[in-house]
């Protein structure tokens, strides 16, 4: 008998040794917390055995499933789901993210009730939408791992609140704009954001950091010089974004430094022969940069215990076949060079007093003789019309023109002001279009436009451009040909691809024939509507109210070509693919109609326009109601027999109710549109797209539905009703 209580005690012990014990039962609050996010999560398989007998705080732990618990409250959730991410999506493959009636509102408003949780992952669930700021509740918060999701938006600064965090995991989601200032962060040891959308800054880190992964984001600055004093960093991975400027020799002799991954940039310069490693660095990757010279000794060739990837810049040493000549780096680097800020010595506050009255002076009494010159000036009747062989003389200067300027009050003070941001229109030498073309080099021919040839150019301030070639075939007087390049000057607004200045190339022998004018434009390389409507990754970010947004832009700028320049501009070509966007996503209207004298004709094609200017203002609108049309459907449309049966289905789901039209639209729009924004919106799209023209809405017309339809959408978000809907 004694020996049997010996055994049965001995079997006691070895069951608490082996399962592990939470200190009391797990709070009925906190199971049914669980419960709601098993329900929010929608059922994944890996929470599928969850049932009220579950004893959440004694399940075996696994990859993809792990709850800890301490003193009756649940410490760690991590749960790791099976769906796709951004970066594994197949083209084409639909929709991977958790259906339209998930809310990641719902979803933190029971998480942060876990009053006592350190760490929280969740992994590969289609989760999707914007992190809510009530991500703040947490107070006891050391770890977030929010991976392969489909999260998007800004990384919210609460964040940076969380004083016990050591670990920020937010890889493979489609976050955009800047990241928090994490210097606050005194515990703070892994930071991975990498496969986001997240830029351009560099962001402002903890130097506690011991990993940091950046990689495969939009960063476009310089590297900070405040990573030297990341002592205790063993892992930078910064590859695959657009940072720019010299690679800081620093990196190389951090004190912990292990792995340094700096492909895929355009980091430029050579690096100093002096440079020293790290005795820990085992791993360096600078291939695909713009860098030149001789590598240093201590990364200039692979060791047994030093890896060393350098290829495809153009450096001398190493293998030639895989580096890029000189001039290619050159020319690249210079198209991506910052812009350098002269320092000035700051001289003693009272010399400095002394000396900004005597400029104030001088200043003042210059704008004065300046302001005489120019009444003066004006006030002459003659012209002077000599002309330089090679390019447009400065004497043709826009502002000099005798076209009387447009009636101020026909202007609305949204497009008078809509060009600010941009630099000074300007007139171009020859030899800087040269110069910016690379005389014009096969390599950066961008293709053949509507009205001619397009090349890419790099300016020595480091702007990127793009060079309209438009060849002029008849002769024209000087002052007529300062009409037309007065009209030019003008395309300068908010929602157009706006031009920056121009060049004429003359002939000395024929000072009244004009052959060639090159039109400068600004270079937009977010690409297209249609580029962001066909990338499944890009597709996620445009939801119902960014859609509205890029269409209301897109109509402002049609607004401005037709009434905010006189004459005005109609019959542009309003295709998706004339649609570009920016980094923060704003529209600008490409390949629009630039009235030069292209063709043989009359002498000034500007009193002799289209047959019918309605017609052709008509027919913008109609490309309006396309646009509309792919931008609710998510659908393109290269075909009328196409474009109609989109238009008929429209109508039949407009009849039959706000459920059979929720069926017709984008189903990655779905539970983020007001179903009267989305009524009102399809309503005018299809009146747009009216054959007979008369019936057509005007452009004012287009706009203030447009304006009805997002002014609705943001009073029905306001209310709290954002992805409850679907």
């Amino acid at each position: 008998m004694e020996t049997s209580r010996v055994g049965f005690c001995l079997l006691l012990c070895t069951i608490f040794m082996v399962v592990p014990v939470s200190i009391g039962q797990l709070t009925s609050t906190e199971t049914r917390l669980l419960f709601q996010v098993q329900k929010l999560l929608e059922y994944p398989e890996v929470l599928q055995g969850w049932t009220k007998w579950t004893n959440f705080c004694y399940l075996p732990h696994s990859p993809s499933l792990k709850i800890v618990c301490a003193n009756s409250r649940v410490t760690e959730i991590t749960i790791v789901g099976n769906r796709s991410s951004p970066a594994n999506v197949v083209p084409g493959s639909g929709p991977q993210g958790l259906s339209g009636k998930f809310s990641m509102d719902s979803l933190f408003t029971v998480l942060t009730k876990f009053y006592s949780l350190r760490v929280l992952s969740l992994v590969s669930l289609g989760l999707w939408g914007p992190l809510p700021p009530k991500i703040n509740r947490f107070h006891s918060l050391q770890a977030l791992n929010m991976t392969s999701n489909f999260i998007s938006g800004r990384i919210p600064k609460q964040i940076a609140s969380f004083q016990n965090l050591t670990s920020l995991v937010l890889a493979d989601n489609l976050f955009n704009g800047s990241v928090p200032d994490l210097t606050g962060l005194p515990l703070l040891k892994v930071v991975n954001l990498g496969d986001n959308l997240l830029g351009p800054q560099f962001p402002s880190l903890s130097q506690s950091l011991v990993s940091i992964t950046l990689s495969n984001n939009s960063f476009r600055s310089q590297i900070p010089s405040g990573l030297k004093k990341f002592n205790q960093l063993q892992r930078l991975d910064i590859s695959s974004n657009k940072l720019v400027g010299p690679l800081p020799s620093f990196l190389f002799s951090l004190a912990s430094i292990q792995y340094l991954n700096l492909a895929q940039n355009q980091l430029s310069g050579a690096l100093a022969s002096t440079t020293a490693c790290s005795n820990n660095l085992s791993f360096v990757d600078i291939s695909n940069n713009l860098l030149i010279g001789k590598l240093p000794s201590c990364i200039g060739s692979n060791s047994r215990n030093k890896t060393v990837i350098s290829s495809w810049n153009c450096l001398s040493t190493g293998n030639s076949n895989r580096q890029h000549p000189y001039s290619f780096c050159n020319k690249e680097a210079l198209a991506v060079k910052p812009v350098e800020r002269k320092e000035q010595e700051e001289p003693g506050i009272n010399l400095g007093l002394i000396l900004g009255i005597i400029g104030g002076v001088v200043a003042i009494a210059g704008a004065i003789a300046l302001l005489m010159f120019v009444i003066i000036r004006r006030s002459r009747t003659t012209e002077d019309a000599n002309y330089d062989e090679r390019s447009i003389v400065d004497k043709m200067s826009v502002r000099s023109s005798p076209k009387p300027p447009i009636d101020s009050r026909r202007v609305p003070q949204t497009m008078r002001s809509a060009a600010i941001g941009l630099p000074r229109y300007r007139v171009f030498s020859l030899e800087e279009i040269e110069d910016a073309t690379n005389n014009f080099n096969p390599s950066n021919f961008m293709g053949e436009g509507s009205q001619g040839q397009l090349y890419k150019g790099w300016f020595v301030d480091g702007s990127v451009v793009v060079v309209k070639c438009l060849k002029l075939k008849q002769k024209h007087a000087p002052q007529n040909l300062m009409q037309h390049m007065e009209v030019l000057s003008k395309l300068r607004h908010r929602h157009l691809v706006s031009v920056l200045g121009h060049c004429i190339v003359t002939y000395q022998d024929h000072p009244n024939v004009a052959s060639t004018v090159f039109v400068v434009f600004e270079h937009i390389s977010n690409g297209s509507l249609r580029d962001h409507l066909t990338d499944w990754k890009k597709k996620e970010i445009l939801k119902w109210p960014q859609r509205m947004a890029i269409t209301i832009g897109a109509a402002r700028g049609v607004q401005f070509l037709h009434t905010g320049i006189s004459p005005g501009i109609y019959g542009n070509d309003l295709k998706i693919d004339n649609i570009l966007l920016d980094e923060t996503l704003t529209p600008k209207i490409s390949n629009y109609n630039i009235l030069l004298p292209l063709k043989t004709g009359s002498e000034s094609p500007l009193s002799n326009r289209l047959s019918s200017d309605e017609n052709a203002e008509k027919e913008d609108i109609y490309q309006l109601g396309v646009l509309l049309l792919q931008v609710i459907t998510g659908k393109l449309v290269t075909f009328s027999n196409e474009l109609d049966g989109l238009k008929l289905e429209l109508e039949k789901s407009l009849a039959e109710g706000p459920s059979k039209l929720r069926g017709v639209i984008d189903p990655s729009i779905r539970g983020t549109f007001a179903d009267e924004s989305m009524k009102t919106t399809v309503e005018f799209a299809i009146n747009c797209l009216s054959k007979d023209s008369t019936k057509r809405p005007s452009i004012e017309d287009v706009l203030w539905n447009l304006q009805y339809s997002i002014q609705v959408q943001e009073g029905w978000a306001s209310s709290g009703n954002l992805a409850t809907h679907m």
